[in-house]
């Protein structure tokens, strides 16, 4: 922690605190800086108590190294985020969602306590009570303004070595709404307890929800299906009606193809997918290299030569109450026509709590179920592309659907907006406390401004 604190104060006045991390899954373009946070020793696991579940780990761990750790105990985080090299400190401090979220709420509901680097070069811990207990419930969509997670303590959940998958299909998003608030509130679909439940719109006529199940149901005795080979899984929700997985592949179902972003790459091309290194069939070798597409604009270049329009990149995930799903997928179908899009019911944890705004940097609804969507490529849209005419309306047309939206990715707020959606007087209220010297970058400057 010394070499960390030092490290901090190594870092000039004025010079954005950033961290010095292998890897990120940040969409925002961000100008590259010199001597940024030391956090090297700071990426592993300290020590899982396999009887009351839990887990200390380091901020930078991620959770691929976590779940290494946990799962031969047969135990895993209550939410694990479909990408690998997501880092615990990271999906607190920013936004994490994945399969569980409907029962489990995001990442930070089962953090027990956590230190925290603050921008006066502090390390506090804050739990849900005591004298941090507003920095604790703060901190979630913080994405480093109130400081860097350095130790988590969280919950974990036993699990099966096996998952059975059911692909249920819809021809209207209303359709599936009401399915999934029918799960959500009573956990079961058809007979079978429902552990976990996303699902894909690959066309506004063709929705697929996957209800999973932790354990082997009826394919009990049959080998498990392997989609880190030829087989690309987002396929198998269209052409299967069930499926059986290992607990290992299920967690990492996504990350294998990127979901489907590695078509981008020809990876859905057979003779393609052959070739390709089985270890570079991630997430974060796809990242890589679209990072070095936006450095060099080989595609901007591409586009050029052929004479097309100029592209904007829409890479979102946002959140609607379920019940608006339907109005947002036909707004998005008219206006961006982009497909498939994830889609992942969140509903928050701990929401019999009483307070109306338990997290208020992200202050979902308590008792709500929400359904993230999830969509990521490009849109062609001309001259105007580098203004975010796309993003632009999506952001309103979220905010209109009472939903909220990630800043994983660009965000285009004006100011008024952006306080008033993240709250941000409370944000300057800690950061008065914890940085007084304004260190730290503010989250309306790391999300809006510095894009």
């Amino acid at each position: 922690m010394s070499r960390l604190r030092a490290s901090m104060a190594s870092i000039p006045p004025g010079r954005p605190v950033r961290l010095a991390k292998k890897t990120s899954n940040l969409f925002r373009p961000r100008e590259p800086v010199t001597g940024a946070l030391d956090v090297s020793g700071l990426d592993g696991v300290i020590a899982i108590d396999t009887a009351a579940h839990t887990a200390d780990v380091q901020g930078m761990c991620t959770y691929e190294d976590l779940v290494a750790a946990t799962l031969p105990h047969g135990l895993i985080p209550l939410v694990v985020p479909q990408l690998r090299t997501i880092t615990l400190g990271g999906a607190v401090t920013g936004l994490g969602i994945e399969s569980t979220s409907f029962r489990n709420g995001l990442p930070h509901e089962s953090v027990l306590e956590l230190d925290i680097l603050t921008g006066d070069g502090e390390v506090v811990t804050a739990a849900p009570d005591g004298e941090h207990a507003n920095l604790f419930h703060s901190f979630p969509n913080s994405y480093g303004s109130l400081g860097y997670a350095t130790r988590l303590k969280i919950e974990l959940e036993a699990v099966p070595a096996l998952v059975w998958v059911r692909h249920v299909a819809f021809t209207d998003a209303d359709e599936f709404g009401r399915v999934v608030e029918r799960v959500v509130e009573t956990g079961q679909w058809e007979g079978h307890r429902v552990d976990a439940v996303d699902g894909v719109a690959f066309a506004p006529d063709d929705l697929r929800l996957t209800l999973a199940h932790w354990g082997a149901g009826p394919r009990a005795g049959r080998e498990p299906s392997d989609y880190t080979g030829q087989a690309i899984y987002y396929r198998s929700v269209a052409e299967r009606d069930d499926d059986l997985l290992t607990m290992h592949d299920y967690l990492w179902r996504w990350d294998t193809d990127w979901f489907w972003c590695s078509g981008a790459f020809g990876l859905h091309n057979p003779t393609v997918r052959r070739l390709w290194p089985r270890r570079w069939r991630r997430s974060d070798v796809y990242h890589k290299l679209v990072g070095l597409d936006r450095r060099h604009g080989i595609v901007d270049r591409i586009d050029r030569w052929r004479k097309r329009p100029q592209r904007e990149r829409v890479i979102q995930d946002i959140e609607v109450p379920v019940e608006r799903l339907g109005e947002f997928l036909d707004w998005f179908d008219a206006e961006v026509g982009m497909r498939p899009v994830w889609l992942c019911p969140l509903r928050l944890r701990n929401g019999d709590t009483g307070a109306e705004r338990p997290w208020p940097t992200y202050p979902l609804e308590p008792g709500r179920t929400y359904v993230n969507a999830g969509f990521w490529g490009t849109v062609h849209v001309g001259p105007d592309a580098p203004h975010g005419p796309v993003n632009r309306a999506i952001e309103a047309k979220v905010e209109s659907l009472d939903g909220h939206k990630s800043l994983y990715s660009e965000a285009f707020y004006d100011q008024e907006t952006f306080d008033r959606l993240y709250d941000t007087d409370n944000l300057n209220r800690l950061r008065d406390r914890h940085d007084p010297d304004g260190r730290l970058t503010s989250l309306h400057d790391k999300a809006v401004r510095q894009h």
